[in-house]
């Protein structure tokens, strides 16, 4: 095993938001963050987990000519602020964009592919049939993508995948597959030294209450193949895999953030 593999998270997107909207038939009102990965490999540099929401939508005067006019309101995101933006946070935490080399998307709707312009020199890790979803989704589920996130980087270095892989074949960074939520949905597991191994399964579930009840979410592409997927996350928490959702803010809580890491 590589030794030195280490990783920190930070909020690049809060949202305010109905419960129901992600757990189907709750109530009340929710704040969840977007979780970004910060993950430093000793041999392939930094590599992101997610890149939260663009920075555009965080003025109220340019989010509706990104987004969609009324998308910010609707979405909850007013308290998305310009230092929530994943370029702002790597700042914050010493790193310069320069310095990430690879970005792995859970998927690409718009609070987890919206800092993707900001890295048109690393490589992009996705589904193949994600990005092909995210180019032309199907109107059902059209509202989840922004265009804008993605409109400009057709020469980028995309790694299409068709399944699980092992990014570095050197056991430290696994991406496995979890479609339902999208067509192309996808998490990693890291395999640390001092926490052994951690997932970061994006929103293959979005609430740790919605896995334990096998409840999906209203806008979930695919209710069997998400129903599907919480049988997987469920193997690995068996096997003794600490797995994080993106959108769970006691998941969140218990990550190393403000500048800690996990080694």
């Amino acid at each position: 095993m590589v030794v030195g593999l280490r990783v920190t998270a930070v909020d690049a997107g809060p949202f305010t938001m109905p419960k129901e909207g992600l757990l189907y038939g709750a109530s009340g009102m929710i704040t969840v963050p977007s979780t970004v990965a910060v993950i430093e490999h000793p041999g392939h540099g930094v590599i992101l987990f997610d890149t939260g929401i663009n920075h555009r939508v965080a003025d109220p005067g340019t989010a509706d000519d990104y987004w969609g006019a009324g998308l910010r309101e609707e979405y909850g995101a007013q308290g998305f602020t310009r230092e929530h933006a994943i370029d702002a946070q790597l700042d914050r935490l010493g790193y310069r964009l320069s310095d990430v080399r690879y970005v792995i998307y859970s998927h690409l709707h718009l609070d987890h592919a919206g800092g993707m312009s900001y890295f048109p020199d690393a490589v992009h890790v996705v589904q193949h049939d994600e990005l092909r979803h995210a180019w032309w989704p199907d109107r059902w589920t059209a509202r989840g993508y922004a265009f804008n996130d993605y409109r400009d980087t057709r020469s980028y270095d995309f790694l299409e995948l068709t399944g699980d892989a092992d990014l570095f074949l050197d056991g430290t960074v696994k991406v496995i597959r979890t479609p339902g939520h999208t067509p192309g949905h996808q998490g990693v597991i890291l395999d640390l030294t001092h926490q052994e191994r951690i997932a970061f399964m994006g929103d293959a579930a979005h609430l740790q209450e919605g896995l334990d009840g096998n409840v999906p979410m209203v806008s979930d592409w695919n209710v069997q193949e998400k129903l599907l997927t919480y049988g997987r996350l469920r193997a690995l928490i068996r096997a003794g895999i600490r797995t994080y959702l993106s959108h769970d803010p006691t998941h969140f809580a218990a990550l190393p953030h403000n500048g800690t890491f996990w080694t």
